[in-house]
């Protein structure tokens, strides 16, 4: 498998939207979805991560089983703010062949309001498969734009979750797959992801 191709994006998306997952504890949870934004509660100041890849948002939250991520979000934002955030980012690591040295790579994570990691997509039992899922980190600016420009809707999909999640246990894998969100191929602009592939 090439280098692109083992660094792509998979996600949901229109025309002008992508749909990205995160998972909050009900107190956040709950009024995000219910108001279409984040409530006070949640800290803007922090950095958050959003996850295009389904599968891998299940393996991170437990299936909405794992204390504090029991409501899981499906955001639905700007591609126009997605591809910023990705144009702004830089390595969570250091790749020695895509920074010139560990001084210039902590010089620009410092600087970057974003930042990526590439984790193994998972398949519908939440094992590792042999390419990479997207990590999104956004902080100060970027969460900011994130919560107040980027959002046009937020959906609990805690439900979804659980029930694709208790057709897995049944061992009715064609069901479950039939009910996961379809995630395709992301039509990314030319060079967006070049200062992002390892």
């Amino acid at each position: 498998m090439a280098a692109n191709d083992w660094h792509r994006i998979r996600a949901r998306y229109a025309d002008t939207t992508v749909t990205v997952y995160q998972a909050y504890s009900p107190r956040i949870g709950l009024p995000a979805a219910r108001d279409g934004r984040f409530p006070a509660v949640w800290k803007r100041d922090r950095m958050t991560w959003i996850k295009p890849s389904f599968l891998w948002m299940m393996y991170r939250c437990g299936w909405g089983a794992k204390e504090g991520q029991e409501t899981v979000l499906a955001v639905e934002i700007s591609r126009e703010g997605f591809e910023w955030a990705l144009e702004q980012a830089c390595l969570s690591e250091y790749v020695r062949s895509v920074h010139a040295d560990r001084v210039e790579w902590r010089r620009s994570l410092k600087r970057a309001p974003t930042r990526v990691q590439w984790d193994p997509e998972r398949d519908i039992r939440l094992r590792p498969l042999p390419y990479r899922a997207l990590q999104l980190g956004l902080s100060g600016e970027a969460a900011g734009r994130y919560a107040d420009e980027w959002i046009t809707g937020i959906e609990d999909v805690t439900p979804l979750a659980h029930e694709i999640h208790a057709l897995v246990r049944a061992g009715d894998l064609a069901a479950a797959r039939a009910l996961l969100p379809r995630e395709e191929e992301y039509p990314e602009p030319a060079g967006l992801l070049d200062h992002l592939r390892t």
